[in-house]
């Protein structure tokens, strides 16, 4: 079936404040809970924000959390109009009392200015501090709800700074596991954004064993992942509170038969007694990363069976929300 040109809908830009009339009243409550927002733009699988209004001296900094694959501190400083010098003073004030490994200042929009001194910082400072800075959009098509589109507008040379982690592994700052973590999932995002744009918009790899997608509802992730039952693609059910996890497990659950029959075969359905998380889960055989002649196999394995999960779940009703 083909749609006519006559059908598309022409996109419309919504003024953030009809969405969020207070920054920290409406805005940034709405980021706490929507992290996987922020976390697919900036392709930190594992980021989590833990506090608003964090007391910095005198200040009150909107957002800080961390990253969990390493337990790197990130900030994230709001502002719903456009980016002026005050804010950029603020942020370096913060990250002066805070010690991130990554800032974050979000805005409805950046003066050239400031854009370079984003860029500035990010040439001036070390491999492990990243300087972001994120335009907030809003769009809907017709009478759809509003929707959010926030976009890149300054960030590190990400797999540069990691290059350079990399060439440190002499005086023991990361392994050779981690560099292998480094370069397969480079090669995995690069191939997963060719193919499946919409998956993520990760602009960075990662020296875990794991790489970390959003599943377009809050506290509900993709992994890719070399874990100890195998190779693996998860559906992960990580919101903090562990009721919701069960229940939106349960939801999937009933649907089991509908689901495997989707996907052509039996999946793991992990409720994970004594831990936050639930998943559902696919796995090949035991792979060991240092094994780079099969990578090429891996990622196939990897994009084919991200495809047969997603497509099983829409024939499901999709990822509970």
């Amino acid at each position: 079936m083909t749609i006519g040109s006559a059908s598309l809908g022409r996109i419309e830009i919504v003024p953030p404040r009809l969405v969020w009339p207070h920054e920290a009243h409406d805005f940034t409550p709405w980021l706490l809970e929507n992290v996987d927002v922020l976390s697919d733009l900036l392709g930190m699988g594992h980021l989590v924000l833990e506090a608003a209004e964090h007391p910095v001296g005198d200040f009150s900094l909107d957002l800080i959390g961390k990253d969990e694959s390493n337990d790197e501190i990130v900030i994230v400083e709001n502002q719903l109009e456009m980016s002026d010098h005050l804010h950029l003073g603020q942020i370096l004030t913060y990250a002066a009392g805070t010690d991130p490994t990554t800032i974050v200042w979000v805005a409805t929009g950046f003066r050239a200015e400031h854009r370079e001194a984003i860029a500035w910082l990010n040439d001036r400072t070390d491999e492990r501090t990243r300087f972001f800075a994120v335009q907030i959009e809003v769009i809907r098509i017709g009478n759809s709800p509003p929707a959010p589109a926030f976009k890149l507008v300054a960030q590190p040379n990400d797999w540069a700074k990691q290059v350079k982690a990399v060439t440190a592994h002499a005086n023991g700052e990361i392994s050779e596991r981690e560099r292998h973590y480094l370069e397969f999932w480079e090669k995995y995002r690069l191939r997963v954004l060719a193919e499946h744009p919409t998956w993520t918009r990760s602009s960075m790899s990662t020296k875990s064993s794991w790489f970390q997608m959003s599943a377009g509802v809050a506290g509900v992730n993709w992994v890719s992942t070399f874990s100890q039952a195998g190779l693996g693609v998860q559906l992960v059910f990580e919101h903090p509170d562990r009721e919701l996890n069960i229940a939106r497990f349960d939801r999937l659950s009933a649907k089991r038969a509908m689901i495997e029959e989707a996907f052509g075969g039996s999946l793991s359905w992990e409720t994970r007694e004594g831990l936050k998380s639930t998943r559902l889960a696919a796995y090949a055989d035991v792979a060991d990363v240092v094994d780079v002649t099969r990578w090429d196999e891996w990622i196939e394995w990897l994009v084919g069976t991200g495809e047969k999960m997603r497509a099983a779940l829409s024939a499901g009703g999709g990822v509970p929300g």
